[in-house]
């Protein structure tokens, strides 16, 4: 009696423990994209955009370089990947070749005359190379995203070479976030040119040589409308970029209550805003993100405690996923939405309704063939089933995993499989009863020997649904999740349970007959 005590204890334990996972299902259980609905994105990352950023990035800190150093050059310039710089003085030749091995992405083209013309250029390999960091960086970014969007289970992975597969379950207001995710949130501070003519710029529809036509937004903060666009020319080149930013928040200001979002710079960040702002007192400096100014102010004053301000139209949702991009960081390069479905939460109500019931029907079939044909000893079996079904959903609660319609064909597979392992007990134990063997011992003969053949069963298939969990995507892997679980349950209730059942009649009662 003692061995059937322990092991009524721990059946209590893992009933107790499987409900408290489980209960209140809709708070447990989280649902895929196809039960609850939401919004499914490919996206696809312009990786090339990646690699023109970086040598136009080069490009500038070169410059600066130079003029901190005091190597001075009579031509700087690019074109296209290269670089071509003519050094004023020959002998800042070895000054500069040994600044240039502070940038190993450039490759030394040639070297000619005096004073020496220097051409350098982005290899193929560190082009390729420059475009499989923007794919991951990019997924990281979004992922950063999505996670401060509040999005419950989402799905996030790549596709091909340059593709993103993006699905939102429960995401109501799929423009907005398709929105946060495709921002490049690529912020810059420019300084505006006052004394250009920005009507002939506006005529011509581009600004002069060195300058950039850019407008200036304002939007009604009630509906988004765009009210008015002020063109304004700046220096086509950043003074500074969001790059060292340490921090992004809303904030409300106290006059008109509209909001706004803070910023904050690191160590190095903070030095160049102290060293833009002392050298530009009485200029207006831009603050752009994504190619549009939000707003253009005066320098008052020299500002040296790393901080500023983007101020706009905020309504608080935008000022909210503005500051969630820029915390999350810029993208590498822009991404262009190819593929948009939303699913409806009355469809994915559906689902959840149709899977439910084939869920039903399956076990009521079962049910009925193992009453029929088992006896009392099929409702054993059918109650082994009915706790199968409880640890399979408290542990889906307790992983936190998702359950997708897939999933709902993994658990009616479950319910054929757990019984299937009951129905090979049960034949043997026949024939054990079949040879004039007694009660007890049939069934010790019966689980016995159906044990190593339900053991590699059950193994084998836990492999393959294990590598399908590994190497599966999307649907796949959702019916993986109720498989591998599903079928650990059902070693457990058809071998560990249904056998408890037997022990206890047979130590409590003095059994006769056995009805299987």
């Amino acid at each position: 009696m003692r061995g059937v005590s322990w092991r009524a204890g721990l059946i209590a334990i893992v009933i107790v423990v499987s409900a408290f996972y489980l209960i209140p299902p809709e708070e447990r259980i989280n649902l895929g994209l196809d039960l609850q609905g939401g919004i499914h994105l490919v996206l696809e990352v312009q990786s090339e955009k990646a690699v023109e950023s970086k040598m136009s990035r080069y490009f500038t800190e070169l410059r600066n370089r130079l003029s901190i150093d005091d190597i001075r050059t009579r031509t700087y310039k690019r074109d296209g990947l290269r670089l071509t710089v003519t050094l004023h003085r020959p002998g800042d030749r070895g000054r500069f070749l040994s600044m240039m091995q502070n940038y190993p992405d450039l490759t030394l083209e040639r070297e000619e005359g005096t004073p020496p013309t220097f051409a350098y250029f982005l290899s193929s390999q560190q082009v390729e190379r420059t475009k499989e960091q923007a794919i991951i960086q990019a997924l990281e970014t979004i992922r950063n995203r999505i996670d401060q969007f509040g999005v419950r289970e989402p799905t996030l992975q790549r596709q091909g070479e340059r593709r993103i597969i993006i699905q939102l379950p429960g995401v109501e207001d799929p423009s907005r976030a398709k929105s946060l995710i495709g921002k490049t949130a690529l912020l810059e501070f420019k300084m505006v040119d006052s004394q250009a003519n920005v009507a002939s710029a506006v005529e011509r529809g581009r600004g002069p040589e060195g300058l950039q036509l850019l407008y200036q937004v304002t939007r009604d903060r009630q509906t988004g409308e765009v009210l008015e666009r002020i063109p304004l020319l700046v220096k086509r080149e950043a003074a500074l970029t969001g790059d060292n930013l340490t921090d992004a928040r809303v904030e409300i200001g106290d006059r008109f209550n509209q909001s706004y979002v803070a910023i904050a710079f690191d160590s190095v960040g903070a030095d160049a805003f102290d060293r833009l702002t002392a050298a530009n007192v009485g200029r207006r400096l831009a603050i752009v993100l994504d190619g549009v100014i939000y707003s253009a102010p005066v320098i008052q004053e020299r500002i040296s405690q790393g901080r500023a301000q983007i101020t706009g139209s905020f309504t608080l949702e935008e000022a909210t996923d503005l500051a969630i991009a820029l915390r999350a960081g810029a993208l590498p390069a822009p991404v262009e939405v190819l593929e948009e479905r939303n699913v409806g939460p009355s469809l994915g109500a559906d689902s959840v309704r149709q899977g439910l019931i084939s869920i039903i029907v399956g076990f009521v079939l079962v049910l009925i063939f193992m009453g029929v044909y088992y006896k009392l000893s099929g409702a054993v079996a059918i109650m082994a089933l009915l706790f199968n079904l409880l640890i399979l959903m408290g542990a889906l609660g307790f992983f936190g995993a998702t359950l997708t319609l897939p999933g709902i064909a993994g658990i009616v597979l479950t319910v054929g499989m757990a019984v299937d392992a009951n129905v090979l007990i049960f034949e043997r134990i026949r024939e054990e009863l079949r040879l004039g063997k007694t009660i007890r011992s049939a069934i010790d003969s019966g689980y016995g020997k159906a044990f190593l053949t339900i053991l590699d069963a059950n193994v084998t298939t836990l492999i393959a649904a294990l590598v399908l969990l590994q190497f599966g995507t999307g649907p796949i892997k959702g019916f993986a999740v109720t498989l591998s679980i599903g079928i650990v349950a059902s070693m457990f209730t058809a071998i560990f349970v249904t056998r408890f059942v037997y022990d206890f009649f047979l130590y409590r009662t003095d059994v006769r007959s056995l009805s299987i």
